[in-house]
């Protein structure tokens, strides 16, 4: 089994930072991608920033140019740096990993518990 375990979430005021970090504990063989979507009240879950093994970032437009999403591949570790929060970044926020278990087995996507992160106008 693979466990994904995010922390970091909290509550800020607009403008302010947060870092969130989300570690990938069990049976692994590697991780492809990692990322991290999030989910707002009455909305549907977004993607907000991936990360390839390799480092290749991609990011959805409204978060680009203030967060950054990094990962530690010794570590089995993925981050989302949070810069000049907004009110509408609240939400609860995912982070994924696409796992192989095995050298043959079929790499699955697991998701974390969530984190909920508030930002306050």
């Amino acid at each position: 089994q693979v466990q994904l375990v995010e922390s970091g979430g909290g509550l800020v005021q607009a403008g302010g930072s947060l870092r969130l970090s989300c570690a990938a504990s069990g049976t692994i063989f590697s991780i492809n991608a990692m990322g991290w979507y999030r989910q707002a009240p009455g909305k549907q879950r977004e993607l907000v920033a991936i990360i390839t093994k390799g480092g290749s970032t991609n990011y959805a437009d409204s978060v680009k140019d203030r967060f950054t999403i990094s990962r530690d591949n010794a570590k089995n570790t993925v981050y989302l740096q949070m810069n000049s929060l907004k009110s509408e970044d609240t939400a609860v926020y995912y982070c994924t990993a696409n796992v192989k278990v095995r050298p043959l087995s079929a790499p699955r996507d697991y998701w974390g518990q969530g984190t909920q992160v508030t930002v306050s106008s």
